[in-house]
Order: structure tokens, then sequence, then C-alpha cells
């Protein structure tokens, strides 16, 4: 009864230019060991998004899945808020 468990994290679309992947920023909130400060970490994931329906500035849930390119593990699962367009 093993059950296969997905890792899901939340970021902001960084770039949206490749035809079905999007870059997406996450960005944690660490805690330095040491001196107790909060750090912000931020790294940047290449993400599958078939549709192309994602755009700069999204807030979106992305989730793992399997890999589809050299740098493309990630898949969309949604998109939570739409950036707003001036």
């Amino acid at each position: 009864m093993s059950e296969t468990v997905t890792r899901t994290m939340s970021g902001t679309v960084f770039s949206a230019k490749m035809d079905k992947t999007a870059t997406v920023l996450v960005e944690r909130r660490v805690k330095h060991p040491v001196y107790g400060k909060y750090i912000k970490q931020s790294k940047k994931f290449h993400v599958h998004d078939p549709e192309n329906q994602c755009q700069e500035g999204d807030e979106v849930t992305i989730e793992e899945a399997k890999k589809m390119s050299k740098t493309k593990s990630w898949a969309l699962k949604s998109i939570d808020r739409k950036a707003t367009v001036i």
C-alpha cells in the first residue's frame, strides 16, 4: 500500500516565451541557522504548459512530473491568479 506523493510548489511565472514551456520563479524563506534572520531564497523551474496559457506575472501552482527534457521535470497544475495587464 504505497501511495505516491507528488511535490507541489507555488511561484510566479518569470518567462513564457518558449513554446509549451514556462519559467517559474519559486521564492521561499529560510531561517539562518546561527543568526536566526530569515533569508529569501529563490530558484527557477522550467514547467510544462501544454496550452500556453501562462503569462508573465501569473501566480501558479506546479507539480513534479515525469522528466520531459534535459531541464523540464515539472508540470503546470493550476493558475492561481492571473497577472493584471496595464
